[in-house]
């Protein structure tokens, strides 16, 4: 999968969040884009997902030879953002089984695999809704990078995670996303510092 920015700009009424942005992010690469709180990192984030249009340039989605149109691209996407939830009353068996209904898991991995990498044995079979910010941080990290999906993004995606659950992070990163298109939206270096790329969105600003 690849990604074409050429000439892209997004604006909510007359303020533009970013503009004049041409870029190209690759499989395989790990891109980092940091600035500001509030300065528009989610909202390029988004933009890439397909989930929210620019107002001006293009954005293209490419697989292989084939461009994917705006409307199909969230088959090909998983994201992890402190904005979106997981189905609190259901239990983590409940709530992996059903979310693969939508997003098949990456090859190899099973709901009792991605049970045990998160630690989570022992809760299980508790409804979501009664675990710490911490461990429903782990569940969300999952259904993104456990995904098979050609894009994962990351939106502030250590938030509420104490050492041992950045160490998982990383560990998640290294080991599922390596032939992935990854990106970053943080202005964490803890979070991003395995990103080869960096885009400060302040250098985009009209």
């Amino acid at each position: 999968m690849t990604i074409f920015l050429s000439d892209a700009g997004k604006r909510f009424n007359r303020d533009w969040i970013f503009r004049h942005l041409n870029y190209q992010f690759e499989a395989g690469q790990s891109y980092a884009i940091t600035g500001p709180n509030g300065s528009g990192k989610s909202t390029l984030l988004q933009a890439l997902s397909g989930s929210m249009y620019i107002n001006e340039g293009i954005t293209k989605w490419i697989i292989g030879n084939k461009e994917i149109s705006n409307e199909q691209v969230y088959n090909h996407v998983s994201i992890c953002a402190p904005y979106l939830e997981v189905v609190e009353e259901m239990t983590l068996r409940e709530f992996l089984d059903f979310h693969q209904d939508f997003k098949p898991l990456l090859p190899g991995v099973t709901t009792d695999s991605i049970i045990s990498l998160l630690g989570l044995e022992k809760a299980e079979n508790k409804q979501i809704r009664f675990y710490s910010s911490g461990m429903k941080q782990r569940v969300k990290l999952a259904q993104c990078i456990f995904s098979d999906t050609a894009i994962v993004l990351l939106d502030e995606p250590c938030t509420n995670l104490d050492g041992v659950g950045i160490e998982l992070y990383h560990s998640l990163i290294t080991a599922y996303c390596k032939n992935r298109l990854v990106v970053v939206s943080s202005n964490d270096e803890v979070e991003y510092k395995f990103c080869s790329k960096r885009i400060n969105i302040s250098d985009f600003k009209s």
